[in-house]
């Protein structure tokens, strides 16, 4: 089998999800796991297919053939990797939108050599003050060497200098 990931964008429109899932299903594909979302007016996403080695290249083609509908990359994953069983670090973040938050909440995951799974963020109206405040929330697996004491103490660090809210918890 060989995993593929799939990266797509384009106008929304309804039908971009089926004409996506009937492309991989025509060619014995098997839909794993997606992030889809509609960002200012694009559909965008990205998908984790698997399908036979002897098949993929047909799937490639097919997705190209999606081109002025919808434009699907196709990366061929190096493979799932090690499942990490330890520790996982939780960080919700919540603060007044300004430019560099992200930069700086993974220049601190980046300096520890933490690399982050999952980042979703989002900014919306704040309630009463007519600002825009911005979420974060980001997940990451620590390693052994992980210090998560010193993680979280330059965390706490930003987030005094950034005046925003940061939980971060450790499972």
């Amino acid at each position: 089998m060989s995993t593929l990931v799939l990266t797509v964008v384009g106008e929304d429109r309804p039908g971009l999800v089926q004409a996506l899932a009937d492309a991989v299903a025509a060619h014995g594909g098997n839909w794993e796991r997606s992030r889809l979302t509609e960002l200012a007016g694009l559909f965008s996403g990205i998908v984790l297919v698997e399908a036979p080695d002897e098949r993929s290249e047909e799937l490639r083609a097919a997705l190209h053939e999606l081109e002025g509908v919808l434009h699907v990359g196709v990366h061929r994953a190096p493979g799932r990797g090690a499942v990490s069983g330890g520790q996982v670090v939780v960080l919700d973040l919540l603060g007044n939108d300004r430019p560099g938050i992200v930069k700086e909440v993974s220049g601190v995951f980046g300096r520890h050599a933490v690399s982050i799974d999952e980042l979703t963020t989002d900014t919306r109206e704040a309630p009463m003050t007519g600002g825009v405040l911005f979420e974060a929330h980001l997940v990451a697996p620590l390693s052994d060497a992980t210090d998560l004491d010193a993680l979280r103490a330059d965390l706490e660090q930003l987030a005094s200098e950034m005046m925003v809210d940061i939980t971060l918890d450790a499972s």
